[in-house]
């Protein structure tokens, strides 16, 4: 059994090189919507010329992000003051950014650049619904009980989302948690009445949806910031005097036409970052940012789609192709190779542990019932954990977010067939070969490793095999916490509910996974014929 020894040298490769890329680089974050993938390209973009850069985008929501910067995994990301204030520091009363920095302070965090517009929560409905049932506040929400409201899941854990919000305006309803990039499509095709959104969102006048007015001022303001690690102003001292600069450079209208370029237009997010820093350097707006709010904004895209429309896209930055380019374009895109070799790493490094740790268990576990009976229950007990609570667990326990809670959770579900598989096969040995080979006066440790392994190698291969197929397959979660591989392209796909580049990151999922078990069967194929021989 010589295999597992390779596949240790490609883990330890894996997790050395997981460790050792972000050293002496500004890391910047981002959550997983379409304004903070843009907010990271502009952020990245502008300290770039004075910092080696690392972009790690869509990690997750508030929580991941936040935890991810309390780690350091990643330096800094655009937050916003309201929910700095109520759902990190936990405050019952609206803060200034002076008592927030004081309360950061103490975790070795700061917060600094207003970059200049709020982006706040609200409710919307469709325009004519909300006519037809004489809605146009959030009080009158309360008369109807029978609405269907489709949150974010996000919105519905928040202490400023939903639970405060239902006690303050005393609404009966009960929301089902909906995806932010799923919600417009739903709310449009009927599906649901009331959806929560982001008042810079594009598709709201896009679409003719009403916002609903927060007569109880319930909402906080969220006016977009930098949440940064203490010391970065001290490790890049000019990428930070650039990154303040951008202080109050980008107003709410010019936030929304950005939007619009993604969400409606089908820009590039650091093509969008790259025509806003043009135009904030330059002193005058380049092509689509450069009319005033009443100027003209869409004639103003409109121009600037042009300009970018030969720019190449990459998913895993917040990259997509510009509009019109096919979906030919999105699968065989220029981050193809990247993601496939970050996708192919996870699945060898995980799967190899698993062999590591999974055989040497079961087959000490396999001739005894009870310790067998207990080590398969609990493997198969962490088959039952959601992956993305797989993934919060292991980041808060290792302190880290990227591949190494990514390779922890893949291993962790990829025991349970090889296992199985292991302790089947062994058991599976006739009783009459195991009392020839202690005739023959071989020792237990002789008798395993010469008789009960080699006849046990068919059916502990094809555990491993099932083990691939599965962590080709769940590998694609890794990309909710920065660890790379398809998943990053389907993680955009779903923020910015992009059907081709969601299907751009599926395919070369499922290509790898019957790729492989064609290595399978052409591995067992010769197994066969040697054993023949």
């Amino acid at each position: 059994m010589r295999f597992p020894k390779h596949f240790l040298v490609l883990c330890c490769l894996t997790c050395v090189a997981s460790l050792a890329w972000g050293a002496d680089r500004l890391r910047v974050g981002s959550k997983r919507f379409t304004e903070s993938y843009i907010l990271a390209q502009v952020l990245a973009q502008t300290a770039q010329p004075y910092a080696p850069i690392e972009v790690r985008q869509g990690l997750g929501n508030t929580a991941i992000v936040y935890q991810a910067l309390r780690a350091g995994s990643i330096d800094l990301y655009a937050e916003y003051s309201g929910t700095i204030d109520q759902e990190i520091l936990k405050n019952t009363r609206p803060s200034t950014l002076a008592e927030m920095r004081e309360q950061l302070r103490p975790l070795g965090l700061g917060v600094d650049i207003a970059l200049g517009f709020n982006n706040g929560y609200a409710l919307a409905m469709r325009a004519d619904v909300a006519q037809g049932l004489g809605i146009g506040a959030l009080s009158d929400l309360a008369r109807h009980p029978g609405l269907r409201m489709g949150l974010s899941n996000e919105f519905l854990g928040r202490s400023d989302g939903w639970k405060g919000l239902a006690q303050e305006y005393g609404l009966p309803q009960r929301p089902s948690g909906l995806d932010h990039g799923l919600a417009y499509d739903a709310i449009i095709g009927g599906q649901v009445d009331v959806i929560d959104i982001y008042t810079t969102d594009a598709k709201i006048e896009h679409l003719g949806l009403r916002v609903l007015k927060d007569d109880a001022n319930y909402f906080p303001l969220y006016d977009a910031v930098v949440l940064y690690r203490l010391d970065v102003p001290q490790r890049f001292p000019q990428a930070w005097a650039a990154l303040r600069k951008l202080s109050g450079s980008i107003s709410e209208q010019a936030m929304i036409r950005m939007n619009a370029r993604a969400e409606l237009q089908g820009a590039g997010f650091d093509a969008i970052a790259r025509e806003h820093l043009a135009g904030h350097m330059g002193g005058a707006r380049s092509a689509g940012f450069g009319a005033d709010a009443g100027a003209g904004a869409g004639a103003s895209a409109s121009a600037s789609a042009t300009d970018v429309a030969d720019r190449s896209a990459e998913a895993a930055n917040g990259r997509r192709t510009e509009a019109g380019a096919g979906f030919l374009a999105k699968l065989f895109g220029p981050d193809l190779l990247r993601l496939t070799l970050q996708h192919i790493g996870l699945v060898v490094a995980s799967v190899g542990l698993a062999v590591l740790v999974g055989v040497p268990l079961a087959t000490l576990a396999a001739p005894h019932d009870g310790l067998r009976a207990g080590v398969l229950g609990a493997s198969g007990l962490l088959q039952t954990v959601p992956s993305l609570a797989m993934l919060a667990i292991l980041i808060s326990w290792v302190g880290r977010i990227g591949a190494v809670p990514a390779l922890l959770a893949l291993t962790l579900y990829a025991l349970l067939p090889i296992m199985r598989n292991t302790c089947t096969g062994l058991m599976g040995i006739p009783a009459g070969l195991k009392d020839a080979a202690d005739a023959l006066g071989l020792s237990p440790g002789q008798r395993l490793r010469l008789v009960e392994l080699p006849l046990a190698m068919p059916t502990i291969v094809a555990g491993v095999r099932t083990a691939t197929t599965i962590a080709v397959g769940t590998a694609t979660i890794a990309a909710f916490i920065g660890a790379g591989g398809y998943g990053e392209r389907i993680v955009t796909g779903l923020a910015l509910n992009d059907k081709e580049l969601l299907l751009a990151g599926a395919l070369p999922s499922a290509a790898l996974a019957l790729l492989a078990e064609g290595l399978f069967e052409l591995a067992a194929i010769l197994m066969r014929r040697g054993r023949s021989l």
